[in-house]
């Protein structure tokens, strides 16, 4: 099976991505001397944005090309016979703009203003907004958000969300890990094979920065489809299900309808969660059974308590992992703020490829735009999720910060020792 335009492109990535600021890009970039000194300090300071091969084979100064539409010159540097362009982080991909003139409107998709509205407040035709923010989408998610391979989070969370195309039920399949969303990709319905196929797409990206790379756990709802997608791509990976959704589950159904009885069979259950070890756990699973036997629950309580005793295994497994997710409050916390966007924008309206890219570019906004201010401190001065996960900034402007990270597409390879 061929791959997808969406893929080719992303593979195909020629352009390495490099901070600049626009004076000392200007004052260097004529001078071939002096911009290959700029250049030979940034693979010494960034060698993770360069391919692989510049570091045993070194790199050659191949052209320079002037662009009259933003009346500034490019250069090009030729890589193992390859021609690679260089382009200064404040020119947007395909030099279609300023990165400090698109960035406030582009910061405001977050918040899912629609383009029609970014059109009304800075200018240019809706279609130009909207095609920045699905070129993002042709980046690696995992590649771009995370600098360095042992970075990858070990412990992620899954699920996935319902939408749809052009009226036709769809699913996003999301993976979420260290308060970033590494993978995002639209599947047609719920079923193993196709939820296995989009849930490849992280291991793909994942794998591409570190090939080894297997998750120790996987915190989910339990949906059997979900379960089998897991373990056919990651084999050695724990599943653990989610206690939060169990808890759910009665409350939805017991909560009103049978509350005095309902507060004490939710204070029993999260003292089952406290539980400081699997023997210990057990146990409180099983006295809390026997509870709802005396007292003679109702099913909407006891059926879901059950289960989890059924399903056992699942739950205790996060004892063997403490750093595993025992709830899946990360996914959905973020999966609230992709629910908003969706409704934003009554869900996709165009081909399954233009879905893709309008979520993964979305993806990339939420993990580099900036958190609040207030959030911010709360991690140590680190502005978005993505400088969290990698203690790390590339430049001060987030979306600098996103477009250098993205150099050749995020397709990263392991940091070499540099020329």
């Amino acid at each position: 099976m061929g791959k997808t335009d969406t893929e080719s492109a992303t593979r195909n990535n020629r352009t390495i991505c490099l901070p600049f600021s626009q004076d000392v890009y200007n004052d260097n970039i004529q001078n071939p001397e002096t911009f290959r000194k700029c250049l030979n300090e940034r693979i010494e300071l960034f060698p993770e944005l360069f391919p692989a091969e510049i570091f045993r084979e070194g790199y050659q100064m191949k052209d320079i090309y002037h662009s009259k539409k933003m009346l500034i010159s490019i250069r090009r540097i030729e890589i193992s016979g390859i021609a690679y362009t260089v382009r200064p982080s404040f020119l947007t991909p395909y030099l279609t703009g300023l990165v400090d003139e698109v960035e406030k409107a582009l910061f405001m998709r977050k918040f899912n203003v629609p383009f029609w509205a970014l059109s009304h407040n800075f200018g240019k035709d809706p279609m130009y907004w909207y095609r920045i923010e699905q070129s993002l989408g042709r980046n690696s998610i995992v590649g771009t958000t995370i600098r360095q391979s042992t970075d990858i989070p070990q412990h992620l969370a899954a699920d996935e969300k319902h939408t749809r195309i052009l009226g036709e039920k769809t699913y996003v399949a999301t993976t979420v890990g260290k308060g970033c969303i590494l993978g995002v990709a639209v599947a047609k319905n719920a079923g193993t094979e196709a939820l296995t196929k989009a849930y490849e797409v992280y291991q793909d990206e994942a794998q591409s920065l570190q090939p080894e790379y297997s998750p120790d756990t996987v915190n989910m709802d339990g949906w059997q489809a979900t379960r089998h997608a897991w373990k056919s791509l990651f084999p050695s990976v724990a599943i653990i299900c989610c206690f939060l959704h169990v808890f759910i589950k009665i409350r939805d159904r017991a909560k009103k309808k049978y509350r005095d009885i309902f507060d004490e069979a939710a204070s029993k259950l999260w003292d089952c969660y406290r539980a400081e070890s699997k023997m210990s756990f057990s146990q409180r699973i099983r006295r809390l059974i026997e509870w709802c036997k005396k007292y003679d629950a109702p099913d909407v309580i006891s059926a879901p308590i059950k289960k989890l005793r059924k399903n056992i295994i699942s739950y205790k497994s996060a004892y063997d992992h403490p750093n595993a997710h025992r709830t899946s409050n990360m996914v959905d916390r973020l999966m609230q703020r992709m629910d908003r966007h969706l409704f934003s924008t009554q869900y996709f309206h165009g081909s399954m490829d233009a879905a893709q890219l309008s979520i993964r570019g979305w993806a990339l906004i939420h993990n580099f735009a900036p958190y609040n201010p207030e959030t911010a401190k709360k991690h140590n001065g680190f502005k978005s999720p993505s400088e969290s996960l990698n203690q790390f900034r590339y430049h001060d402007n987030w979306l600098h910060n996103l477009y250098i990270s993205a150099s050749l597409g995020g397709h990263r390879s392991p940091p070499q020792n540099p020329i």
